[in-house]
């Protein structure tokens, strides 16, 4: 969890790259036989550059735009992202190849990141900011919303607070992800034996303050 350098989305594409490069070798230096590049903007910005540096399986993130054109019925998706991950090539080509015939509606999550690094999540100012991010995508026809940041989902329950009864989707890409985890492992014969004993370490690059939280939030 890089809660030094974060938030990512603005940053210049070089930059998050070396970070993601940095976190990733850190990683494998560790002894990890798999990384899921928990991050939509460092997948946009930095994906090809770790494949092609590492030599483990490595699984980038995207928003969930795909399922969300399918499920769909007034024809008006909203997804909310960071900055760089709306303008990354790969949300690009799969909303030109997934988003025919639909409206996408894109939407920076601002003060999204902010208020989940800050344990914020539940304050009605950050409902306030969620409200002037998903009402406008709402009231345009909506009736999917995608959380494109993975950020986002620790504040699913104030966004379906501001959603109510108007029956609108809420979705992310974890269920996506999940799935290609589990194939990786087993077209690579990397499954751990049925009796392995799970231990989860926490990694950052903040104070270890930070690390408490990011285990609190983990475990929740």
């Amino acid at each position: 969890g890089d809660g030094k350098n974060c938030p990512y989305g603005s940053l210049p594409k070089q930059r998050i790259t070396e970070l993601a490069e940095a976190a990733v070798r850190d990683l494998v230096e560790r002894g990890c036989k798999m990384v899921v590049v928990a991050c939509n903007t460092a997948t946009a910005a930095a994906i090809s550059h770790l494949r092609a540096t590492f030599d483990i399986p490595i699984v980038g993130l995207e928003p969930a735009v795909k399922p969300a054109c399918a499920m769909t019925r007034s024809k008006v998706v909203g997804v909310i992202a960071t900055e760089r991950s709306l303008k990354g090539e790969k949300f690009l080509s799969t909303v030109e190849r997934y988003g025919q015939g639909v409206e996408v509606i894109k939407a920076v999550g601002e003060g999204f990141v902010e208020a989940v690094e800050n344990n914020e999540e539940n304050t009605p100012a950050t409902e306030q900011i969620v409200r002037r991010v998903v009402e406008p995508i709402i009231e345009r026809g909506a009736d999917v919303l995608v959380l494109g940041c993975t950020h986002y989902p620790f504040l699913k329950d104030v966004v379906c607070r501001v959603v109510g009864d108007r029956n609108v989707a809420v979705i992310d890409s974890g269920e996506a992800v999940e799935k290609r985890v589990e194939s990786l492992l087993d077209e690579y014969d990397l499954r751990a034996s049925e009796d392995n004993q799970p231990q989860l370490e926490f990694v950052t690059y903040a104070d270890e303050q930070y690390r408490d939280r990011l285990r609190q939030k983990a475990l929740l």
